[in-house]
């Protein structure tokens, strides 16, 4: 089954647009989940982002008289099977991992509000063969259909983010398109045509807007799938390659010595589980922040 069927469940067109009201940041504050998912959000990316500095040692440097030490003062979270410093690999896998999730999250969302939009306003043969090419990409689930390209090209980092840009960016130019369509009956949008208003200006002042704010919604929920794809496809040796750290690659190490060190688990676990707890809190708050029918 695709990672995107739940989602697709979730992300139906709405009656009424979506557009971002007054005050969006003061109403993700006042909710509670959102507190939390974005508590989680900037303690992971901050983590992240100062980690060559807070990593008390480098990450990739092998210090065999010290492999497979328990945690202590000195290393926190023990050491792996080269000796290396776990809390530094985790800190500099933080980069690569979340860095890969929200690049390819950013270009599949511009991607398919793009193509969506325009196959949902041109219509015709336009929209045709725009969505039999997103038939055939969502005929196999997208993490399917990324092992695959991945195993084409080969591993490594850049044939990851284009493997799953590929297999992803349908999913959101499918919903994009239904945005449009539903957009595209609502009164104001009516009134504008009749007013000899040109499509092109309908687009950008009343559909895109409220299209975007939807997939958004979506692109939010689907982080922490996408976090999950990058550190599923890192643990079958089809991402980063060593010896970068990635939180997935750093998952698949551990598990061969589980039994001799198993608190090497608990270093890529726990940031993982973390991530996606706070990418579906955020999303969850703000669809109900966005959608007019949800807003508390």
């Amino acid at each position: 089954m695709s990672l995107e069927t739940p989602l697709l469940q979730q992300a139906q067109p709405a009656t009424t647009p979506v557009a971002p009201p007054r005050g969006l940041w003061a109403r993700l504050l006042r909710h509670r989940e959102a507190k939390l998912g974005l508590g989680l959000a900037l303690l992971l990316i901050g983590l992240a982002l100062l980690g060559p500095l807070l990593a008390p040692f480098a990450p990739d440097a092998p210090n065999f008289r010290a492999k497979l030490e328990a945690p202590s003062a000195e290393h926190w979270l023990g050491t792996d099977q080269s000796g290396r410093d776990q809390l530094s690999r985790v800190l500099d896998a933080g980069r690569r991992t979340l860095g890969t999730a929200l690049l390819v999250l950013g270009a599949v969302f511009i991607i398919g509000l793009v193509l969506g939009t325009i196959a949902g306003m041109a219509g015709g043969l336009v929209d045709v063969l725009l969505m039999r090419v997103v038939d055939v990409l969502m005929a196999l689930p997208s993490i399917v259909l990324a092992i695959a390209i991945v195993g084409v090209l080969g591993p490594g980092f850049q044939n990851l983010v284009l493997a799953l840009v590929i297999s992803w960016w349908a999913y959101y130019a499918r919903l994009a398109r239904s945005y449009v369509l539903n957009a595209r009956q609502r009164p104001d949008v009516i009134a504008a045509r009749l007013a000899g208003i040109g499509w092109g200006r309908i687009m950008v002042g009343h559909v895109l807007p409220g299209v975007a704010a939807q997939l958004l919604i979506v692109a939010t929920l689907d982080l922490g799938s996408m976090i999950a794809a990058i550190a599923g496809l890192s643990f079958l040796g089809l991402g980063v390659q060593p010896p970068a750290a990635e939180w997935g690659a750093m998952l698949a190490d551990s598990r061969l010595y589980f039994t001799l060190a198993p608190w090497l688990l608990l270093g890529p676990v726990v940031p993982i589980f973390l991530a996606v707890i706070a990418a579906n809190l955020l999303g969850n708050a703000l669809r109900d922040t966005l959608d007019p029918g949800r807003l508390r």
